[in-house]
């Protein structure tokens, strides 16, 4: 799971950044991304505890 959350986090930076040269995507791209940010900032706190 965690493998999977870093590789949404670099996808969604990508694309993030490729919006800004391009200007496109919109808020879209800004809120998935505050998404991932928040759900990365999650994992972090809680360690490797399992739900």
């Amino acid at each position: 799971m965690g493998r999977i959350l870093w590789l949404v986090i670099v996808v969604l930076i990508v694309i993030w950044l490729l919006g800004f040269l391009f200007e496109i995507g919109g808020g879209l791209i800004h809120t998935l991304l505050i998404i991932a940010g928040i759900i990365f900032v999650v994992q972090l706190l809680m360690g490797k505890r399992s739900l």
